[in-house]
């Protein structure tokens, strides 16, 4: 079954070039050209995936990210014609998995189409019946679904493969690369920027469901799973 993909941009050659690089890569596309026709096709038409432009009047593409992100974890790829690292910053704290920099190429952009779509559709290799726990954090990665002491959080698709990667192992130190290779697992350019935003990301999440102390920076060196503690019980419908 081919992937869905919306594309959201107001300049209606980018969207035919794009629409146009991700159909011959077996893939179906919709268009919109501003962040309400955006919304309003994202819910009729329901996507498996969504390339949204930063820059667009009236309603830009943070804010329908925001909205978007209301509801559905919905992988998003920005498109931005500005390289600015604050840009950058806000649309992965937004809840954005990807960001890409206008004039791009087509190919770069339906190669991270492709990895993001294959992080959100592959599971993980998972241990005793696909769930983890630690303290009062429990992910099960079957379900894809995250929970702190029985509470939900919602979580992008890329803030829970880095989860996942540091549950298995806590205490254990993860360099940016080891993160990388294990949360994208494919041959595209992250920097650093980017998984320390997501990182920025998933601790604020967590912090919020009662794990402030989840995620420790070891300066110099990466990230581990330090800590999670707390007296609730976990909820069974994980």
């Amino acid at each position: 079954m081919s992937k869905r993909v919306l594309i959201v941009d107001d300049d209606p050659h980018i969207r035919e070039v794009i629409a146009f690089a991700l159909e011959k890569d077996g893939m179906t596309t919709s268009m919109a050209s501003d962040g309400a026709e955006a919304l309003k096709m994202f819910e009729q038409r329901a996507p498996d995936f969504v390339v949204l432009d930063v820059g667009m009047p009236e309603m830009d593409g943070l804010e329908v990210c925001r909205r978007i992100r209301a509801t559905s974890n919905c992988p998003i790829l920005f498109l931005s014609a500005r390289d600015d690292e604050i840009d950058r910053i806000l649309g992965l704290e937004m809840g954005g998995d990807d960001y890409v920099t206008k004039p791009f190429s087509p190919r770069e952009l339906v190669a991270r189409v492709r990895a993001i779509s294959k992080r959100a559709s592959t599971q993980p290799v998972v241990e005793q019946d696909s769930i983890l726990e630690f303290g009062i954090l429990k992910l099960n990665s079957e379900r894809r679904t995250v929970f702190v002491s029985g509470t939900a959080v919602e979580l992008t698709e890329t803030e829970f493969d880095i989860l996942a990667v540091l549950l298995r192992r806590p205490g254990i130190v993860f360099d940016r690369n080891a993160i990388l290779d294990q949360a994208w697992g494919d041959n595209i350019h992250v920097s650093d920027r980017t998984i320390d935003s997501h990182m920025r990301n998933l601790r604020s999440k967590l912090k919020q469901a009662g794990c402030p102390d989840a995620i420790r920076t070891v300066r110099g060196v990466g990230f581990q799973l330090h800590t999670c503690e707390g007296d609730a019980q976990f909820a069974d419908t994980i």
